[in-house]
């Protein structure tokens, strides 16, 4: 089967890079591996080294470089919107609260998405807004799975303790009740990638008039569903 696209310097790039895939690599080794001339081997490889596409090791062979791991996290963070809008959705219609998705960035947790109520009193979390990893349910959930130096040093100052996030690991969600904001109780459950890492929090939040002080009796069901639908949507995109 004829892999050439056409263009020429593009096909012989990618030939450099799935080479590289297999490990470190020399000149002298990507040339045995892509079949390539000598010159032009080392040009493209110096090329794409300039991007980043490849780097070297401490032994001055070629790597794959870490803008591939940047734009890999970029394509992932596009699918688990794509896959988590409609399920947001469906979640906040079925227990008519705001639900939201929650990333970690370093010490603070970002709202990715969001399907808000559509009418009456709102917990609003705009997509963007930046809070703390110290309180509320999807810090608990974002941390409770953390390597436990990690895991420790994010219970610096938190509102939470490690055995509220054992408590959280072994029932698989969370719930907090006026913990990052009075009057505001949440509800939240994690999403797993790759080999079973957390990689994303789907919470639903509202007054605690409406969530009551154990908030996880009423939602905890149906949030734990919408993150295994989630996670189960990602593991069939990849």
């Amino acid at each position: 089967m004829d892999n050439s696209s056409g263009v020429g310097v593009l096909d012989k790039a990618v030939l450099v890079l799935n080479a590289l895939e297999a490990g470190p690599a020399s000149l002298a080794q990507l040339v045995q591996a892509t079949g390539l001339a000598r010159p032009t081997a080392h040009r493209l490889a110096v090329a794409l080294e300039h991007h980043r596409i490849v780097s070297r090791d401490t032994q001055g062979r070629f790597i794959l470089g870490p803008r591939l791991s940047e734009l890999s996290t970029a394509a992932g963070e596009d699918r688990l919107l794509a896959v988590a809008g409609p399920v947001l959705t469906h979640l906040r219609d079925q227990t008519g609260e705001s639900a939201q998705l929650y990333r970690r960035q370093g010490d603070e947790r970002v709202c990715v998405a969001a399907a808000e109520r559509a009418s009456g009193l709102r917990d609003t979390v705009p997509v963007g807004s930046a809070l703390p990893m110290a309180a509320g349910s999807a810090a608990q959930i974002l941390l409770a799975w953390e390597e436990p130096d990690r895991l420790h040093r994010g219970l610096r100052g938190a509102k939470f303790t490690a055995a509220t996030l054992a408590s959280v690991r072994r029932r698989g969600w969370a719930h907090s009740v006026g913990e990052r904001e009075q009057g505001v109780a949440s509800v939240s459950a994690p999403i797993r990638g790759a080999g079973g890492k957390v990689i994303a929090a789907v919470s639903v939040s509202g007054p605690i008039e409406r969530l009551s002080r154990t908030p996880g009796r009423l939602h905890a069901i149906p949030v734990v569903t919408a993150a295994e639908r989630i996670t189960e949507a990602m593991r069939r995109s990849n």
